[in-house]
This record gives structure tokens, sequence and C-alpha cells, in this order.
């Protein structure tokens, strides 16, 4: 352990040296921090081994103590490849592999294989904060590593890290906003003519095919429910000829320690399970966020997709008084759903100098097609007024480093 000013600055392996309590009363502190940052949900990651040293995940969380206990703490991870993050650094591996140089490992500040926008450093106030991203880039400075990636992060941490070097990198979401709504009939008349005549008529074709559907949330899904999930789950992932990140341990470890988190869509056809969609909520009041995670279905039953991950989804934000839906990254798709692009950010340092000035140029390149992106697809919003024009930079805006972002 280590003393940086007024603070213990620590490194450590496992959350579970930490705890729950001291970790979870200073996520309690930050308005920025999801379900996902809480100590449930990581320690989960870490005892089930999705999120492990021997899956290219090591956990190195960096700590600041005082007299009064933990002050702030950053998710940290010494990375062995890029898998599993969703703001993408290929082109920069094969840069640096060109020339010599080892990309991995590298530092990575984020929750593992989740692309939801929030916290990254946590802290009991704005002091911490500045003195946590002193003791990161002191950390990562003197460790010979090729690189720091902060992802996801909130506007006001974002231009701290700007302010302190790093560059930034936008990227595009997709998000519903409940405008107090009654119920679902009362969001599709918000929506224009053409838009609501679609997602009705999707919705019937699922109707018709005799699927029904039903939300639990809670210790209502039982071990059955998440067994059909996980399925389901890797179901999709072999459709994509990928291999899941996230184990049925996982997901039971979470129904045991945060029930209160979780919700599942669940289809039936003639008695039968046919596909299941998995969300994360956040019912704190100011918060008040759905956050839709993972679908699958055992067969094909046309426009199940979008009934389960958005139209349940949406009803369900609805019903809870939920502020927000968050339909995650990629696909314009969602914006004939009511869904409207937002734009996200993400900082990262490179040490090599010449590297750095080649990404900065690269990035500054490509800006324009993030503030392109975000106009063109607000342009086509579901809403019959469309919103306006939607700056990707926020707060951030001065720095020109700004990547379009894929998945």
């Amino acid at each position: 352990m280590k003393r940086h000013l007024h603070y213990r600055t620590q490194l450590v392996d496992d959350p579970s040296r930490i705890g729950c309590d001291a970790w979870n009363a200073l996520h309690a502190s930050d308005a920025d921090a999801t379900p996902f940052l809480r100590y449930e949900f990581l320690h989960a990651l870490h005892a089930s081994g999705c999120a492990s040293p021997r899956t290219g995940w090591t956990p190195s969380f960096l700590t600041l103590s005082d007299e009064q206990g933990l002050a702030a703490a950053v998710p940290l991870y010494r990375k062995d490849h890029s898998f599993g993050e969703y703001v993408f650094d290929w082109a920069w591996a094969e840069a640096h592999e060109e020339r010599g140089l080892a990309y991995y490992p590298k530092w990575l500040a984020a929750v593992p294989f989740t692309p939801a926008p929030g916290s990254r450093l946590l802290a009991r106030d704005a002091a911490a904060r500045a003195e946590l991203v002193n003791c990161l880039l002191e950390l990562v400075r003197g460790s010979n590593l090729s690189s720091l990636h902060v992802l996801l992060a909130p506007p006001a941490q974002i231009e701290t890290l700007v302010a302190a070097g790093l560059l930034v990198q936008p990227g595009v979401q997709f998000h519903w906003r409940n405008a107090g709504y009654r119920d679902f009939e009362q969001f599709l008349a918000a929506l224009s003519q053409d838009k609501r005549k679609k997602i009705r008529a999707e919705r019937r074709k699922v109707q018709e095919a005799g699927v029904e559907l039903e939300r639990r949330i809670g210790a209502a899904i039982g071990e059955d429910d998440w067994r059909f999930f996980h399925r389901c789950y890797r179901l999709t992932y072999a459709q994509h000829q990928s291999t899941p990140y996230l184990s049925l341990a996982f997901f039971l470890e979470l129904a045991r320690t945060m029930p209160e988190n979780l919700m599942l869509v669940l289809a039936h056809r003639n008695g039968t399970p046919v596909a299941s969609a998995f969300g994360v909520f956040d019912p704190r009041a100011g918060a008040s966020t759905l956050y839709g995670r993972y679908w699958g279905a055992t067969e094909f039953v046309s426009c199940l997709h979008f009934e389960c991950c958005y139209y349940q989804m949406i009803e369900f934000a609805i019903e809870q008084g939920l502020q927000v839906f968050e339909g995650g990254a990629q696909g314009a798709h969602k914006v004939a759903r009511g869904l409207d692009p937002v734009p996200t950010l993400s900082a990262h340092w490179i040490a090599n100098p010449a590297l750095r000035r080649a990404i900065a140029a690269a990035l500054a390149r490509q800006s324009h097609h993030v503030s392109r992106a975000l106009d063109e697809l607000t342009e086509r919003s579901a809403f019959k007024q469309a919103a306006g024009s939607l700056s990707p930079l926020g707060e951030a805006e001065a720095d020109p480093a700004s990547p379009l972002p894929s998945e």
C-alpha cells in the first residue's frame, strides 16, 4: 500500500478484498454509477471466472482510502486482448504490431462485457476523484504498458481525462426516453403514422404466430428460467460463430445477490418457451434506467426479436416508471422503433508519442462522421417532431480526436 497525499493507494486483484459494504457505499455516493458497478455484479464476473486472468481480464482495481474509509476507486484491468469491450481499438493494436511494439497487455477501465455508459472514476467527492485521476495516470505512465482506455464514461469524467492529456472518442448508442407515457398506446400516439403502423404490424405478427409473452422480475425468475435464457444466449453467439462470454454460473450468482435489478422477457408458443431477453434495471430515484442486455430464440418467429428486445422493454419501463431504456450500440433500425441516437464518450492514453500523434490525427479526420451520423439519425426520428441535432462531444467538444464507433 502506498500513501499519496491524504490518501492511501492500493492495487487490488480481487474486489472481495475491498468488501461489499465499502464498495457499495462508494457506489451509492456516485450519481453516475450504474447497477453494473455494484459489488455484486463485479463479484459475479470474477467469482464465475468470466472475467479473470485465464480469460484475459486481470483485475487491478485502483483504490484510494483515508481515515473515513474507501474514498475513490476505478475498475481497472490488465487486458491481454480487446474482446468484450465494444469500443474497438483493433487498428491501434495493428499499428503497434507493425512497428514492432507490444500493444498487449494494456490498461482498461470498464465493466467487462458491458457497453453501458456510467461512472468509471467512482469517488466520494470531487477532491477524491481528482486525486484518483492523478494516481491512475501515475500508475499507467510508470507501468511500461502501451495504453489506457477509459470506456463509456460520463462527460464530466471525460472532460477531466481530456484535460490530463487523454484523447476523446465519441460513439453512438440508442436510448428510449419516457415522456410520462400512461401506456404503450400513448407512446405509439407520439410516433409518426408510418412508424406507428409498422410497430403495430410487427406486434400483430408475433400474436398471430401464437406467441405469448411474459415479463418476470427478481425472485419470480426461477432457475429453470435462467437455464432457458442462457440456452438462448448461447444460441445467439453460435449463430454468429462466436463464443459467449458469460456462463450460467454468472447469471445464477446475479439472481442470488441482486435479484431486485433483474428482469426476463419469456416468450412461449404452444406452452413451450421459444425465446428470452434479459434486462437490468435501476429503480433508484434519479437513476431510473432499464438496460437491455441479451436475447436469444430456439426457433424463428418473424418480428419476435423486436417484440422481446424493444417493445416488451419499453412496456416494462412505462409500467415501472423508468425514465430511460438503453437499447445499446449499433442498429440504426432502433430509431424507427422509438429509440433516439445519443452520444457516448471514451478516453484513451497512448504511451508511444509517434503513435499517439498518428491516432489523434486519425480520430480528428473521423470526428465529422460521428457528428453527421448523429444528425442524420436524428432527422429519421420516429416521433412526430424530431428532436433536432445532438452534439457528439457534449462538454468535451473542444477535443478533435473523435473516431466513428463500430461494433
